[in-house]
């Protein structure tokens, strides 16, 4: 963290990460110059208090702010490679700043199937790949099933950085991410999407459904020239090494994705 950052610049840094309470009524530690500096939690605002002049800065203001520079970026690139470097040195997303590595998309970038998870893990966050270990080899195998290898297809996830300790993405991290993630399904065109993971399928397709209500039936996604995706959401590979009983389930759907790529 820049040590020079302003009282403001802290704040909605902070606020970027996914802080939005406090333990207390007053700061425990406080920056130098600071009189007075609190939260106040309904509804959720910051109040930064300067001598006798009082301002109000909404919690959203920051991430609203990140998703129109993030819709900007992607309007200017034309490439993945454009888009990726661009991800890389992307400022908006707090998770950037915690994280080892960006994990932007890996595979053809003319892919028939693109495949889509939550967020990078551990191991990701060390390779900077998608889908490596133990998950990873899952994945692979599935793919395999069907005579498809990972080189042939992309696969990519919603948020290119990994939330620390694994934890889950606050909507606003989601929601500044959210663009880089529909401009690579543009550059790449697939014929059919598999999502992985209820958490995925409900940043893609904004719905609240759980995975059991979602998965086995075939929904939609339009790319933004209007082309419209035939997509299919499962189970995560990293939840059907918990609960190996849903592999069947999980091999139903992967035989609808072969089945779809040869009608396509």
């Amino acid at each position: 963290m820049n040590e020079t950052m302003t009282e403001r610049e802290l704040i909605e840094w902070y606020i970027t990460a996914g802080v939005d309470c406090i333990c207390g009524d007053k700061p425990w530690m406080q920056l130098e110059k600071s009189n007075s500096l609190y939260f106040q939690k309904d509804p959720v605002k910051v109040v930064e208090q300067a001598d006798t002049k009082q301002e109000e800065i909404p919690l959203s203001q920051t991430v609203v702010s990140a998703c129109q520079s993030a819709r900007q970026i992607c309007m200017k690139v034309e490439t993945l490679e454009e888009l990726k470097a661009l991800v890389e040195t992307f400022n908006g997303c707090a998770l950037r700043m915690t994280a080892n590595k960006t994990v932007f998309g890996y595979g053809s970038p003319t892919a028939d199937l693109l495949l889509i998870g939550e967020a990078p893990g551990a191991e990701e966050d060390r390779s900077g790949i998608p889908f490596v270990g133990r998950s990873g080899h899952l994945l692979d195998k599935m793919l395999q099933s069907i005579h498809l290898n990972r080189e042939d297809c992309f696969v990519t996830n919603v948020l290119p950085w990994r939330p620390p300790g694994n934890r889950t993405p606050t909507e606003g991290e989601i929601a500044v991410c959210l663009p880089f993630l529909k401009r690579q399904i543009d550059l790449v065109k697939p014929k059919v999407i598999l999502i992985l993971g209820g958490s995925a399928a409900n940043a893609l397709l904004d719905n609240g459904e759980s995975i059991s209500k979602l998965r086995g039936k075939w929904l939609e996604y339009k790319l933004s020239d209007g082309t419209k995706v035939p997509v299919l959401a499962s189970f995560h590979p990293a939840y059907l090494l918990r609960n190996a009983g849903q592999k069947g389930k999980a091999w139903s759907d992967l035989l609808r994705i072969k089945q779809k790529l040869c009608e396509n």
